[in-house]
Formats: C-alpha cells, sequence, structure tokens
C-alpha cells in the first residue's frame, strides 16, 4: 500500500545546513557543503519561563517546525503533528543519569518534565496554541520514515492537514560511546491531502527492500549515516533539485521507505 500527501512546506536545521531556504542550494549542489556547529536559534514563540527550560532538542523541533508552516503559509493551530526523534533530549538525559548516580539524588523539576519523549511536543503547542492531535514515536535509526509514514497515514486516513516533525539531539560522552549522535538535527514537512498554490510536490511513499540511497557530498552523507533524523536527506536532495523522481529511504531493516516524488512547480 501507498500514501500520498502534497507537501506544502519545508523547514530544516543542522551543522551547516541553518535552514531550508540556506540548505536548498547546497542540496541541488550549486553551493558547496561546509561543515560546521549548528547554530539554534532561541525559540522567541514561547514565553521567557518556557524558553528557558527548552532544551536543545526543543530549539530545534520548533525551528524547523516553525520555518515549515510560514513556508507554506498555513496556520500551526490547524494541523495535527507527528513528533519522531530516535532518542530526544541527550543532554538532559546525561544530566539525569549524572545526578542519579550522585549521592544527592534529587532530580531538578525542570529536568524531569523536559526528560519524557513528548517534551518537544508540549512546547509546541504553548507556542503555538495548537490544540490539535500530536502523535509522537520513536523508531530509533528509522524514526524519520516512521515519522513519515505516520503523517501520510493521517492525512489519508483523517483528510487533515499533518506536520512532521523530525529530530535528533547529540548524546554527551560517555552516553555518546554508547550512541554516537554527534550534533543535533532538524526536519519539518508540512503535508496535505489537496493541492494549493503553496504545493511543492506531491510525494507517494510505502515499503520496499531495496537499498537504501546514499548522497554523493561526503560531508552531507556523513550526517546522514549518523544522525537519525538526516536519513531524511536524500528526501530533501530531491526537492531541492525540483524534479520528478524516487528516493529509498532507510526504515527498518530489512525494509526501506520508497518516496515517489512529482514536482508541482
Amino acid at each position: 500500500m501507498k500514501l500520498s500527501a502534497y507537501l506544502d512546506g519545508i523547514g530544516m536545521i543542522g551543522p551547516g545546513l541553518d535552514s531550508w531556504i540556506a540548505a536548498r542550494p547546497i542540496l541541488a549542489g550549486s553551493t558547496p557543503y561546509e561543515a560546521r556547529p549548528i547554530a539554534v536559534p532561541a525559540p522567541q514563540s514561547l514565553p521567557l519561563a518556557e524558553r528557558r527550560r527548552a532544551g536543545t532538542v526543543v530549539k530545534v523541533a520548533l525551528a524547523a517546525g516553525y520555518e515549515a508552516v510560514t513556508a507554506g503559509r498555513l496556520d500551526a493551530r490547524q494541523l495535527a503533528a507527528v513528533f519522531s526523534s530516535s532518542g530526544a533530549d541527550g543532554d538532559n538525559c546525561d544530566a539525569l543519569c549524572k545526578t542519579l548516580a550522585s549521592e544527592d539524588r534529587h532530580l531538578s523539576p525542570t529536568r524531569f518534565h523536559n526528560s519524557v519523549h513528548n517534551a518537544p511536543a508540549g512546547y509546541w503547542g504553548i507556542a503555538t496554541g495548537a490544540m490539535t492531535p500530536a502523535t509522537v514515536l520513536c523508531a530509533y535509526d528509522g524514526s524519520f520514515a516512521a515519522g513519515l509514514l505516520e503523517a501520510l497515514t493521517q492525512v489519508v486516513v483523517e483528510g487533515t492537514g499533518t506536520l512532521l516533525l523530525a529530530y535528533d539531539a547529540a548524546y554527551p560522552d560517555p552516553l555518546r560511546a554508547k550512541r554516537p549522535i554527534p550534533s543535533a538535527f532538524g526536519i519539518a514537512l508540512a503535508l496535505m491531502p489537496a493541492r494549493s498554490a503553496q504545493s511543492l510536490a506531491r510525494i507517494e511513499a510505502g515499503p520496499t527492500d531495496d537499498t537504501p540511497g546514499t548522497l554523493a557530498e561526503p560531508g552531507l552523507e556523513a550526517l546522514r549515516r549518523v544522525i537519525p533524523a538526516a536519513r531524511g536527506l536524500p528526501l530533501l536532495q530531491a526537492l531541492a533539485q525540483a524534479c520528478n523522481g524516487r528516493v529509498v529511504l532507510e526504515y527498518l531493516a530489512p525494509l526501506s521507505l520508497a518516496v515517489e516524488i512529482e514536482a508541482c512547480r
């Protein structure tokens, strides 16, 4: 079975990829990629108290999500949302582990409420005022593809616009030795049931046993390999090139996810 939707907005943030607007010429091959640390903006849409409490993973999810919604000229309050991450807040996990391993095991309430996997969904609701359904999932290294399938399912079954937010954050040492994610990364896709003036492409996705695609640019391929959310880069590269095509994304072995793209512009 294949699921389809129209893509009306894209957002992204990663190392050397400050936004979709900045990343598009890089992914299209007209501008060279330069690796540098991720620049994560403060979430100005959050009230000051919540802004202070928000960790990197929340800031990344909100930055990508807002860019996608703004690009598609959409109202975030009208969109269902799917949040997908392989592990979410690595820094917070590290801090909690250090506290629990110490003599004083009293956990910070802020640390505790940021430890749940659905924290970014909660912050998104605060920032946007959205009271629409939000789904939060995790599928380890296949989390981007799993999130895309879930978002497309909601578009098809419920007939409603759905925002996919896929994101990851770095794990500091010593956790990084077991889960070597070196940097935060986020991708957001605004998926709609019908074509509009803002539609960039129609995408159709379904499981396949084909081998996942790779990226020719070494720096971008390195990101794709080591950051689960960046597994979506081959799809964004095809979209940046604005042409019809097919990409195969890493999912849950032995399955992959094939995505067919039909450009609208």
